[in-house]
């Protein structure tokens, strides 16, 4: 018996039934409709690889939970669960958005994620002049607690997983959502959700940033802290290539961006004292699902590799959960088209099996409209039937990492672990990714990346199906979500109202404490916190920050 089987056998009675034991798989057997049955995990054959073979699959590939996780973070990963199914959503209003969250519930989603409207990106109540125009159109505007509570009500947050897309001003909401809590009854050692709380690829890729990199940074680590010691089981980070991704960057970019940004927030909650086996529990990862499946697959499986043995050398990371890349996967916006939109329906599908099979832990699947509009019931009921498909239908959830010691999955594997390691050298040369922004290292290289696809298209040489080839000249535009008008005034009223009822010298204090807050090195969430249960709003606690952290421009 070789070496390899020796080690199956102890990852199958060392790490796999200690974890089945405690969390059992969804059957007692898994085959094929022939009968072929699904191992537990697929091996090379015995004696099918040289002892030096069987050496380096050990060391490279290793065995699902367990170092260097490359085959997958949990020992039975899907047999025992799948993914937790999101559906991004959120619009118009608190009303209709929670509408939409109680229909993905009952069609089955597992988890929500919320979209918030652009001016709660970036810091503004819905009575801003600035917010004039954009109030409940990319997202749901949430300036106050009563907002919150209109938003979750009949929603149980001890039963429910929810991601919050917010950065900027993550920690109000991050606020709300526990103050919700205490509404509820709900200890907040019992929340389970991600709190997306990544600013440095605001400044790379996305742009809704309020304050400037280094007081964003602080902000960043306060919430990783508070976390990590108040609301234990919850994600306070989610560390996003997606939109590095969405901004035109390559899938090796991708990996080195995100990772390197993962590692300055890691350094900066260590210099601040924390235990990195601690908060690194605490950290969760956001990647694009694009459209070359192999690509896709292998780059899932770099960067977990490549993240764990990253915080092993640099760190000296030793718990598991702290080396673990936990990732959630969004489908490719970028790739939707607004020319024959049902084509979407089959690239979001690839999309999302290039997740799965590089072992995802939740997933959002776009809707074949979002090149349009908002998308509607129907589209995203479609979106949502793609993942239960996938899941209930397609067998590719019946065992571990399946397309492991594929030739050029192992080869793509290496070869993207290898460039990303290359470009996270380069911004360590930078300072670190802090220093590599300040100098556009980033930006420009993904700005590099993007204009040399565009070039592709715009040639013929990269095929986009239905938009430079296999156009359609007689299209039918499908039904378009449209969105209520008086449901930025209905937002007004209530946050006119929520101002009325409250203290006003209560809020002013609470500003104040939070004022002098930020200009010394406390951490700020709780004061955040205070200044909302006294009824602050969104945009007075961001203000309050801008008058001591000032805004940040793009030059």
């Amino acid at each position: 018996m070789g070496n390899l089987q020796q080690d199956y056998i102890r990852w199958l009675e060392q790490t796999r039934a200690p974890y089945t034991a405690k969390a059992p798989e969804r059957r007692a057997k898994f085959e094929t409709s022939s009968g072929c049955e699904f191992p537990p995990l697929s091996l090379p054959a015995q004696g099918q690889l040289t002892p030096e073979g069987e050496a380096a699959c050990q060391s490279k590939l290793g065995f699902p939970g367990e170092f260097p996780f490359t085959r997958g973070v949990y020992p039975s990963m899907y047999r025992g669960r799948f993914w937790t199914m999101r559906q991004y959503a959120g619009f118009a209003s608190a009303e209709e958005s929670n509408r939409r969250y109680r229909f993905l519930l009952e069609q089955g989603v597992t988890g929500l994620s919320i979209a918030f409207d652009l001016p709660t990106q970036i810091g503004y109540d819905s009575d801003s002049p600035m917010a004039e125009g954009e109030v409940g159109k990319v997202g749901v505007p949430v300036c106050s607690s009563a907002d919150m509570d209109v938003l979750l009500d009949g929603i149980p947050l001890d039963q429910v997983s929810t991601s919050m897309t917010i950065n900027s001003s993550a920690a109000c909401l991050l606020a709300f959502y526990l103050i919700q809590a205490d509404k509820q009854g709900v200890a907040w050692s019992k929340l389970r959700g991600t709190l997306q709380n990544d600013l440095l690829k605001e400044f790379v890729a996305r742009g809704t940033y309020i304050y400037p990199p280094r007081p964003s940074l602080r902000i960043t680590t306060d919430i990783i802290e508070f976390c990590a010691n108040e609301v234990p089981n919850f994600n306070a980070i989610s560390i996003s290539g997606y939109h590095i991704r969405e901004a035109g960057s390559t899938a090796a970019q991708e990996i080195a961006f995100t990772l390197s940004n993962g590692l300055e927030y890691v350094k900066q909650a260590v210099a601040r004292g924390l235990d990195v086996n601690h908060f690194g529990k605490n950290l969760s990862f956001f990647f694009n699902g694009h459209n070359n499946l192999l690509e896709e697959v292998a780059k899932f499986r770099a960067a977990r590799r490549l993240w764990a043995r990253l915080m092993k050398q640099r760190f000296n990371a030793s718990d598991d959960k702290a080396l673990m890349l936990r990732f959630h996967t969004q489908t490719a916006g970028s790739t939707l088209t607004a020319q024959q939109p049902e084509n979407n329906i089959v690239r979001t599908a690839m999309q999302a099996l290039a997740a799965v099979l590089g072992g995802a832990q939740s997933l959002h699947t776009n809707s074949f409209d979002e090149a349009l509009a908002l998308p509607t019931e129907k589209s995203v009921e479609i979106a949502l039937r793609t993942q239960q498909i996938l899941a209930y239908e397609s067998g590719v959830a019946d065992t571990p990492d399946p397309l492991a010691g594929a030739w050029l999955v192992e080869q793509l594997t290496d070869e993207l672990e290898q460039k990303a390691e290359a470009l996270i050298e380069q911004i360590d040369k930078k300072g670190g990714a802090v220093g590599a922004i300040e100098q556009k290292f980033m930006q420009g290289e993904i700005a590099r990346a993007a204009l040399q696809y565009q070039r592709a298209v715009e040639k013929g040489e990269s095929v986009v199906v239905g938009v430079n080839r296999f156009q359609s000249t007689a299209e039918a535009e499908p039904q378009l979500l449209k969105i209520d008008a008086g449901a930025a005034q209905a937002q007004l009223k209530r946050l006119a109202q929520f101002k009325a009822g409250r203290d006003a010298a209560a809020v002013n204090k609470a500003l104040s404490v939070l004022e002098e807050a930020a200009k010394g090195d406390a951490n700020l969430v709780p004061k955040i916190l205070d200044a909302l249960r006294a009824k602050a709003t969104l945009g007075e606690v961001c203000d309050t920050m801008r008058g001591v952290f000032g805004e940040y421009r793009e030059t």
